[in-house]
């Protein structure tokens, strides 16, 4: 994307209905921040230069976006048109086109947003709209469109009149603008409307009396436009989220045996072939290669990288984990922060004992290892190749290559101690 091209992203609300002490922005959907998800899209986009306008507990958002973003600050809360005039500081004496988002809208598509800015670019489009079409508008501003279809102008449910309330075409309130043109027109809005607020909608017929053009895209899926306001909304674009990484799985040749008990965060690479069991869940920043297995009740937490053919079976969490080609590691255990080289098996209950409370500290084992089941593998520490770790060891010394190591004290039986019992 060019790189005359301003993101403004409003995130200065209040969101009451989240019933949080928090900010309703500074929620994780998916592990991640609403706001820093609407920002990222942004990112992905192309767009490197974005103001977010804050304004209720603006500390907590800017904690999350840090240095990312530039910021306005919005005081009062007196409307969309409001919001984006306190960003004029950020836009004078520039051109090109400026992007105007919602932060708790988290699901728009970099695609989209690039489909935006194009169309506006191509058609010399002063603003250009994304709508979508609802069989139930109720609540959404309708587009009012001429008998040719360009676009007059937006009313928001609230100011329409009963025949513009049957129109299906609705604002889904992410815009592209022409820079110079905005900035007039913010000088021109008013509050003339129920809720004697500035509405950035207005923008729109004042371009239009100008005889500026003006244009949309209609969106493809409406739950990229989707919003949070409370915390069954955030459940369910959550659901739409982690339906969409599973299905984006799939169409690359993953294997996913239920998507309803499957979750892959985002920043995720799965190769082909590879089969995910139910209950599983990967996390970000981890790569899995082709033709392995994971699951069933597997969790692989972030920085993990593991090669083809790994199996991490049922009841097995791995963190930080590098893991070759060919290994396995079947069931009850803990690998965090390790190596594990090719071809080796981890036995049943084993575990990387990685912290002591006060430092985390890194396990090696070296190709064609064995590791005997419910064995302690206390970091830091070193297994050679081919080492063969005697079941019931904690090991706490490295092992040389070709080595049996055995750490546990010998079986003593006590006959008739327990008849007396």
């Amino acid at each position: 994307m060019q790189n005359d091209v301003i993101a403004i992203v409003m995130a200065a609300g209040k969101g009451t209905r989240m019933k949080s002490k928090k900010s309703k922005l500074v929620q994780k959907i998916y592990g991640k921040e609403i706001i820093k998800r609407s920002v990222e899209n942004a990112q992905k986009a192309g767009i490197e230069d974005i103001v977010a306008i804050v304004g209720y507990q603006k500390e907590e958002i800017q904690e999350v976006l840090g240095n990312t973003v530039k910021y306005a600050m919005q005081e009062e809360q007196l409307g969309t048109g409001h919001a984006v005039m306190q960003t004029t500081q950020f836009l004078e004496g520039k051109k090109g086109k400026v992007l105007v988002l919602n932060g708790d809208v988290p699901l728009i598509r970099p695609e989209t947003l690039k489909k935006l800015v194009e169309k506006s670019t191509e058609n010399k489009e002063y603003a250009t709209l994304l709508t979508a079409i609802y069989d139930d508008p109720t609540g959404y501003g309708r587009i009012i469109r001429d008998e040719g279809g360009n676009i007059k102008g937006i009313v928001e449910h609230k100011d329409a009149t009963e025949e513009q309330k049957e129109i299906k075409e609705i604002n889904a309130g992410i815009y592209c603008f022409d820079i110079e043109e905005l900035l007039k027109a913010l000088k021109e809005i008013k509050p003339n409307n129920v809720q004697g607020e500035y509405y950035l909608t207005d923008v729109i017929k004042i371009m239009n009396d100008k005889g500026l053009k003006t244009g949309a895209v209609i969106v493809e899926d409406n739950t990229e436009i989707l919003g949070i306001n409370d915390r069954i909304q955030l459940e369910i674009l959550t659901r739409i989220l982690r339906m969409r990484i599973n299905t984006e799985m799939m169409r690359k040749g993953v294997t996913i045996e239920d998507t309803n008990t499957t979750y892959i965060y985002d920043d995720v690479e799965i190769g082909m072939d590879t089969v995910r069991h139910p209950n599983t869940t990967i996390k970000s920043d981890v790569k899995i290669g082709e033709d392995c297995e994971i699951g069933p009740n597997a969790y692989i937490r972030e920085g993990c990288q593991i090669a083809d053919k790994v199996k991490i079976g049922s009841f097995v969490e791995v963190k930080k984990a590098i893991i070759a080609t060919g290994s396995k590691v079947p069931h009850l255990s803990y690998m965090g922060d390790c190596e594990i080289g090719e071809k080796c098996n981890i036995g049943c209950g084993t575990i990387t004992c990685n912290y002591d409370g006060f430092n985390k500290s890194k396990t090696i084992i070296g190709d064609h290892s064995f590791i005997g089941s419910n064995t302690n593998l206390v970091a830091p520490v070193t297994l050679g190749d081919n080492t063969f770790i005697a079941a019931g060891s904690t090991i706490t010394e490295d092992v040389p290559a070709d080595s049996l190591a055995i750490a546990r004290q010998r079986q003593i039986n006590k006959e008739g101690w327990n008849k007396n019992k």
